[in-house]
């Protein structure tokens, strides 16, 4: 039994990271095809291709890791703030703070009776009373992410190696460039969405298929937009 939590805690905390990297790869891969194939489309030169694909992925890859840093830290200090607060008030008024813990545990169906003794017990431990009225009262959760930093660069390294990937043909200079670019960004999207089962009840090949589809969908807009412009601005 200790051995499956200590590995259910394990998946749960690979989860957390995961869902940052599966969200940053999807993205990399699409912006960065969607500029491929938007160049391709207006028929510019394949070192248009490399230069915009990179532009695209240091600018939006550190713009989505700067968001990402701020997100958690912002989300990690707002629940401090408001503990640091329900804190005080457990100091400064603890009749009222312990009138609305049985208030709580009565509105859980307890009895009065039972909610008296289930009060008691609650404000006895200090770190459970605030966590009980944190979650019962405030509706809020201890935030789940361990370091915000490690979270921004999960997302950016996640963000630029899957970014990378549609750019390989081009970068190596390999004949039908556009056609090998877009199977690889295919087979890439298709593999990140199939990760996607780690924390999903969904089969892996469906989650792939799905990130395939959308992600294909996004690109053969980009390309549609880049031929089209190609013949109006001409």
């Amino acid at each position: 039994m200790t051995h499956s939590i200590h590995e259910r805690k394990k998946h749960i905390r690979i989860g957390r990271y995961l869902k940052d990297i599966v969200f940053a790869a999807n993205d990399g891969i699409v912006t960065t095809f969607a500029v491929v194939s938007g160049t391709v489309g207006a028929a510019l030169s394949p070192s248009i291709v490399i230069i915009l694909g990179f532009a695209n992925l240091l600018a939006d890859g550190i713009s989505m890791a700067a968001g990402n840093y701020l997100g958690t830290k912002s989300e990690m200090d707002f629940y401090k703030r408001e503990r640091e607060t329900e804190e005080h008030e457990i100091d400064a008024i603890p009749d009222d703070e312990r009138a609305e813990v049985r208030d709580i545990v009565r509105g859980m169906g307890y009895t009065e009776p039972d909610a008296g003794q289930l009060t008691g017990l609650i404000t006895k431990n200090r770190s459970f009373w605030l966590d009980i009225m944190m979650h019962k009262e405030l509706g809020l959760f201890a935030p789940d992410h361990e370091s915000p930093l490690k979270n921004a660069l999960a997302t950016f390294v996640s963000f630029a190696v899957a970014g990378f990937m549609p750019l390989i043909p081009y970068i190596f200079k390999i004949d039908a460039s556009f056609e090998i670019s877009a199977i690889i960004a295919g087979a890439t999207l298709f593999i990140v969405g199939a990760l996607r089962s780690y924390f999903s009840a969904k089969s892996w090949y469906a989650l792939g298929i799905e990130m395939l589809v959308v992600g294909g969908f996004a690109s053969a807009v980009a390309y549609g937009v880049g031929l089209l412009l190609r013949y109006i601005v001409k």
